[in-house]
């Protein structure tokens, strides 16, 4: 008997794949970050993305958005940035409901010593079975799937600048 070729849909496989690649990387990464680093997975990635961001600040809905963190849950992560002194909280003179997440020194003291360590973990557990190559289009279609998906992550919000 054959299986209901519903369920043998190269669609359920891929996804599956995607989706067990991705668990099991984030676990092992989220692991060794927090052993090796001393920094949450969730910690280091808003201060990446602070970093990475123009004047190393982003608006608390574009953090939210490329984190993919509720706005509930950013503040509270951003709460403990701030109280560990790494990030700080800045509300726009010219709206009161804009609140921006600046990196401070020590936040990007922490996270330059924190990124070499993370980057051998990604050579280790992402990056090894792929050449250049495959890389290069692993990351064109991650992008491409990104935006069609979460188009807010990839954008920043046009009144960025306060």
């Amino acid at each position: 008997m054959d299986p209901n070729p519903v369920l043998s849909d190269d669609r359920l496989t891929t996804a599956g794949l995607f989706f067990e690649a991705a668990a099991g990387l984030q676990g092992t990464l989220e692991k060794r970050l927090s052993a090796e680093v001393g920094l949450s997975a969730q910690w280091f990635e808003v201060l990446l993305r602070l970093a990475r961001s123009p004047e190393q600040r982003l608006r608390m809905c574009d953090l939210a958005a490329q984190v993919a963190m509720s706005p509930s849950g950013l503040t509270r992560a951003v709460d403990r940035l701030v109280d560990a002194g790494f990030v700080t909280r800045e509300h726009c003179p010219s709206d009161r409901r804009v609140a921006w997440a600046q990196l401070t020194p020590a936040g990007l003291a922490r996270l330059e010593e924190a990124v070499p360590v993370h980057l051998s973990h990604l050579d280790e557990h992402f990056m090894a079975p792929l050449d250049a190559d495959q890389r290069a289009q692993l990351e064109d279609l991650l992008r491409l799937v990104r935006d069609h998906v979460n188009p807010h992550a990839a954008q920043l919000s046009p009144d960025h600048a306060l």
